[in-house]
């Protein structure tokens, strides 16, 4: 689990594709200090697995899969992502519950800088509007963001100048991807309810008096 607080911004240093696989060496100043084997570890909002690691970098092994659903299956040598290790049991909470299972991949329709930082308008995946509204919690390429507006097919954040410069934030423009991690709440919600209301009929709604 995560918290979408971004702890560092890597520099992808090596792609490869080994097994079937991609491994990405990623240099992490200061992230890898007790950083062992089996770790998991989200880059860009993306849970992967520490398969190596070393003075200031690490290795992280992507599959198939989550290279084709994520924006990971474009990154290339020199490009920058955010870094963040898994939530330990008594971290403070900064952000909001994250899994690092992106559910899909959204592009920046608009960026406008501002004294006070920059309002991003993003355009996720149509099927997954339904799960952000307006002061709700969404991850973007791994960083916890409140929703400001949700608006014909797209949502705005507003980044504050701190977030801009330790986050990929600062580099994005208008038309980058991004990964997108809806709010689990949501989904368990819509989950719950599903399966609860999925037996009501015409006829059941009669008898409830409907």
């Amino acid at each position: 689990m995560f918290t979408g607080i971004v702890e560092a911004l890597g520099a992808v240093l090596d792609v490869r594709d080994v097994r079937g696989m991609r491994r990405l060496r990623i240099g992490a100043p200061g992230l890898t200090e007790g950083m062992k084997v089996g770790d998991s570890v989200a880059v860009d909002g993306v849970c992967l697995t520490v398969v190596k690691v070393g003075d200031g970098v690490f290795s992280a092994e992507a599959v198939r899969e989550t290279l084709q659903r994520t924006t990971l299956g474009r990154l290339k040598r020199g490009d920058r992502v955010n870094l963040e290790r898994a939530l330990s049991i008594g971290d403070r909470l900064g952000g909001h519950i994250m899994a690092g299972h992106v559910d899909g991949v959204g592009r920046i329709a608009r960026r406008e800088d501002r004294a006070g930082g920059a309002i991003f308008e993003i355009l996720p995946p149509q099927e997954l509007l339904r799960y952000i509204v307006p002061r709700g919690s969404v991850a973007v390429d791994g960083v916890s963001l409140t929703v400001v507006d949700v608006r014909e097919g797209v949502f705005s954040v507003s980044i504050i100048p701190h977030t801009l410069s330790i986050t990929t934030f600062g580099f994005k423009r208008t038309g980058d991807q991004v990964n997108i991690e809806v709010d689990l709440l949501a989904r368990y919600l819509e989950g719950l309810l599903c399966r609860r209301f999925q037996k009501l009929t015409p006829e059941r709604l009669r008898e409830l008096g409907f």
